[in-house]
């Protein structure tokens, strides 16, 4: 990722809720607004989510055999003087169905709000049509309709706009008209909206939707802060602005204005699409957790794997083992829901509005 290796989240992306006279300002990062390290951040938001459930099933293993090694008696013991692979498994494949049909069947229900009778889709699609047709305006050529491309479009708008407003104010105003602060103020806006703007078209530039790096990338723009940087400008310094400035102060308000619908629009349809990954990821992994909790339930017992490796119960590696496996549908839900609560949380509002503290 180019310049800003976080994300920058929604919450923050909203415009401060600090005094109007203040100069209120987020961070354009969501690891500098929200005070979390790059480890964890990566964790939730970036790492491939198979990876992570790989990763919290080899903790299951290692967690079971260290305890089960750590007290007395061994588990080979136990199953010699009582049953617990039976208790355990068992109760595991009950699980295993109940789960999955519930996790698919919640699938069915979020996507099933996509139908709709003829009339619905028609109104859909009008909408849609009606906000392409205010983007190509705004950008004077056709919308694009790869969801990358779209929101490259529109922040190179909001860029432009920018540029346009610092260089007519510089070329008029000055020092000797009592106009500095004027001038700081839309050169701060400017050039917040530019960098920014250009380090999120860096991160969009080949990525493709279906992973997460369009979300990723469109999350690094704090629209909302700006929005409410640019409110300031025309009401502090109404006075100072000339009609072409007005407007161009106007068009980039209503370039990132409409910055926020359109990413919550790409985040809403890459939570559909993981949500559908999710339910096939966790179909494909209910099937081997089944065979193996019902082989581990048909055929290990105190006798079945004799031995020990290194002070470790045979019998207890491949109940860990098996235990672990059973748990992956479960691994695999924990992992996809880590990273869409997180965006969840992070993007509660739209619009001009600040959800944790700001400088």
């Amino acid at each position: 990722m180019s310049g800003n290796p976080e994300p920058a989240s929604s919450a923050d992306d909203n415009a401060d809720a600090d005094d109007a006279d203040s100069d209120a300002s987020t961070a354009d990062t969501m690891r500098e607004r929200a005070g979390e390290n790059r480890a964890k951040l990566w964790l939730l938001l970036r790492a491939n989510r198979l990876v992570v459930a790989g990763v919290l099933t080899i903790a299951v293993f290692v967690a079971f055999v260290a305890v089960a090694v750590a007290f007395s008696p061994s588990l080979a013991e136990k199953v010699g003087s009582s049953d617990p692979i039976e208790t355990m498994f068992a109760s595991m494949i009950t699980v295993i169905v109940t789960g999955t049909t519930l996790v698919v069947t919640i699938g069915q229900v979020v996507l099933t709000q996509e139908n709709g009778p003829l009339g619905d889709q028609q109104e859909r699609m009008n909408d849609t049509l009606a906000v392409r047709d205010t983007i190509a305006e705004l950008t004077g050529s056709p919308t694009p309709t790869d969801p990358a491309a779209l929101l490259d479009a529109i922040l190179g708008a909001a860029a432009r706009r920018a540029r346009d407003l610092n260089e007519s104010v510089r070329e008029r105003a000055g020092v000797e008209r009592g106009e500095t602060a004027f001038r700081e103020d839309v050169d701060e806006l400017s050039v917040s909206v530019v960098e920014n703007a250009d380090d999120v078209r860096g991160q969009l530039d080949g990525a493709e939707f279906g992973s997460f790096d369009v979300v990723f990338a469109a999350l690094d723009f704090d629209y909302g802060p700006k929005i409410g940087r640019a409110e300031r400008v025309a009401a502090d310094h109404d006075e100072s602005l000339t009609d072409a400035e007005r407007d161009l102060l106007g068009e980039l308000k209503e370039s990132l204005s409409l910055f926020g619908p359109a990413r919550e629009h790409v985040k809403t349809l890459y939570f559909q699409w993981a949500l559908i990954d999710l339910s096939r990821l966790i179909l494909y992994a209910a099937v081997p957790a089944l065979v193996v909790a019902g082989l581990t339930l048909a055929v290990v017992d105190a006798g079945t794997f004799p031995g020990r490796t290194l002070g470790v119960d045979h019998v207890t590696l491949v109940v860990g083992g098996a235990f672990a496996v059973t748990l992956l549908p479960f691994s695999l839900f924990v992992s996809y829901l880590l990273r869409v609560l997180t965006l969840a949380k992070r993007t509660l509002a739209i619009g001009p509005l600040v959800l944790r503290d700001s400088d």
